[in-house]
């Protein structure tokens, strides 16, 4: 293998979500900030966000007379 053409692996970088959750992980860079990690990802709290744009969320209810 070729010296000098792999970047530095950092052992303990610090990782930082939005909802400000932190951990250490190994990367290549020593800090990494991210949106969404286990803590707040809808998969694994069970919870669902919904983005509605224009009323395209309330419309399909409506249509297929759907309840909350």
């Amino acid at each position: 293998m070729k010296d000098k053409i792999h970047p530095r692996y950092y052992e303990d970088a610090k990782v930082t979500c939005h909802c400000g959750n932190t951990f250490t992980t190994g990367a290549t860079t020593p800090e990494l900030k991210i949106e969404i990690c286990s803590k707040c990802h809808p998969l694994y709290t069970g919870k669902q966000r919904i983005v509605d744009t224009m009323g395209r969320v309330e419309r399909f209810k409506n249509r297929y007379n759907l309840k909350d």
